[in-house]
């Protein structure tokens, strides 16, 4: 998790899938907010470079159990943090309108892995959101599922049941990077094929691609973002999903 870290922190800002996933989530947050000024947790919040996109509705607070992360953090300005699980958040019940996590659920233990979707409706006030960006798809596991830890990637209806069990209504459950999936399953079927590499060999798979790569996609990812206003998406590498507290 530490090379994850070290390797986003690099490249976060430019690599195109970072910049699709800002853009699909950035729509969700919207549809959470509802437009007022909010408070926000996020969970798992790694290097703290999602602040920026939640700090456009209203306060953002965010843990992370990686002390690495936290000190990417902090050194970027963030101050509300906290160093702990997201199976035990350490705020009070029902104190924040949104809680969000952006890729951490596939990398816990099932027991944590629930524990954390109990613990996000806890804090959640009634009627407040959570949003969730998830590894969709067993076909897709390759080398970055070995440098993220993946201890699994999630199909509709396992994220689903996961979310309804502690009292969670859906509003929004939909497939994202639905443009790269021929492409992402190509390369990750190969991988497997002739061998995952270590983790320590598998950080090319977060570096920022050369520009007349990155930006075509990026452009690309442009273009789902603003397809996915309107429609979901039946496939695609990735879960998105905006849920309600009763």
């Amino acid at each position: 998790m530490d090379l994850l870290l070290e390797a986003t922190n690099r490249e976060e800002l430019e690599h195109f899938w970072f910049r699709g996933f800002r853009r699909f989530v950035g729509t969700a947050l919207a549809s959470a907010a509802g437009g007022g000024r909010i408070r926000i947790l996020d969970c798992g919040c790694g290097t703290g470079v999602n602040f920026s996109l939640l700090e456009r509705h209203g306060v953002a607070f965010g843990l992370d159990l990686n002390e690495r992360g936290i000190a990417f953090a902090r050194r970027a300005g963030r101050t509300r943090l906290a160093r702990a699980s997201i199976g035990a958040i350490p705020f009070p019940d029902e104190s924040f309108d949104v809680a969000t996590s952006f890729d951490v659920l596939q990398t816990l233990p099932v027991s944590i892995e629930r524990a954390a979707v109990r613990e996000m409706h806890r804090v959640l006030r009634p009627g407040g959101a959570l949003v969730l960006n998830v590894a969709a798809l067993d076909c897709l596991y390759g080398n970055h599922s070995v440098l993220a830890e993946e201890v699994r990637r999630y199909s509709r209806r396992g994220l689903r049941a996961l979310v309804e069990e502690p009292g969670f209504r859906i509003e929004r459950l939909t497939f994202t990077n639905f443009s790269l999936f021929p492409l992402m399953l190509a390369v990750r079927s190969i991988q497997r094929a002739v061998g995952l590499r270590p983790p320590e060999r598998a950080e090319a798979e977060i570096s920022v691609p050369p520009a007349v790569i990155n930006r075509p996609l990026e452009a690309l990812l442009a273009l789902e973002a603003l397809a996915l206003r309107r429609v979901d998406m039946p496939i695609g590498s990735s879960l998105l999903c905006v849920a309600r507290k009763a």
